[in-house]
């Protein structure tokens, strides 16, 4: 399993923030590893909600069925999915106020037979590149 913890300051509110990180249209602004739909883009999403979605990790392309297994508006949204040879995806990515500012963080794991010992690392170390780097989109997205 390969996991990545990610926590970013924010200067923006709360609502802002979370405005973009629990609607799944906004995804191609700022996640990094966003590659493309299938079937209809998600302008909302609920606890249930289904949506698949095209991603790349370390220059490898699988898609994502994903299901809303938890939401809590405007602090936590948690997408679980599935994609090719039995890869699971799970992301938490929440978002608390911090006066007029934030904190957004997202949890990433990565589980799956391919997803083991040095390959597993290198998901790893990828992986957590490209959530920096979709939160520092995110913040200048709100900002």
């Amino acid at each position: 399993m390969a996991k990545v913890d990610v926590t970013k300051d924010i200067a923006a509110p709360q609502e802002q923030v979370w405005a973009k990180l629990s609607n799944p249209s906004s995804y191609p602004d700022w996640l990094t590893i966003h590659d493309g739909w299938r079937g209809d883009v998600p302008t909302e999403v609920s606890q249930g909600s289904t949506f698949t979605e095209m991603c790349t990790v370390m220059g490898m392309t699988n898609k994502i069925d994903w299901t809303v297994s938890e939401y809590a508006a405007p602090s936590a949204l948690k997408i679980s999915g599935t994609g090719l040879a039995g890869a699971k995806i799970s992301f938490t990515m929440t978002v608390e106020a911090d006066g007029d500012h934030s904190k957004a963080n997202i949890d990433a794991e990565f589980e799956g037979q391919m997803v083991v010992g040095a390959i597993g690392k290198a998901i790893e170390r990828s992986a957590r590149k490209e959530v920096e780097a979709s939160l520092e989109r995110l913040g200048a997205l709100v900002a």
